[in-house]
């Protein structure tokens, strides 16, 4: 795995990312916000710019997500698509996930209950 951010407060955002089976899988711990949406934006993207077809975010450590975090996921789901890719949510948290589904995003982008079966379905 590799390390993008390093903890330097409380609740800062830590991702990192594994291939799996293809599959970019983004492990993401902390909050969502205005000040780590560059953050957000840097995991779900491949270090040479170009972008995978294939994303599962796994949520299942973010204690929050504001606009910021969906304003990024949806513009990822634009770009992956535009490749005939996707992007998956997994083990969003249930105040993260009352978001998702408040604002829509969980009929763009599914959400699973898990790491596994994002990579499954």
């Amino acid at each position: 795995m590799t390390q993008l951010e390093e903890a330097d407060r409380p609740g800062r955002l830590h991702a990192e990312h594994r291939m799996t089976g293809g599959i970019r899988v983004v492990t993401l711990r902390g909050e969502i916000d205005h000040d780590v949406q560059d953050v957000l934006s840097e995991a779900l993207l491949v270090e040479d710019g170009a972008v995978p077809p294939r994303i599962v975010a796994d949520l299942s450590g973010v204690t929050f997500m504001d606009s910021s975090g969906i304003n990024v996921f949806v513009a990822a789901h634009r770009q992956v698509s535009s490749a005939d890719g996707w992007v998956r949510i997994a083990g969003a948290q249930t105040a993260v996930l009352r978001v998702l589904q408040l604002v829509g995003i969980d009929t763009l982008i599914p959400c699973h209950a898990t790491t596994e079966q994002a990579l499954t379905t």
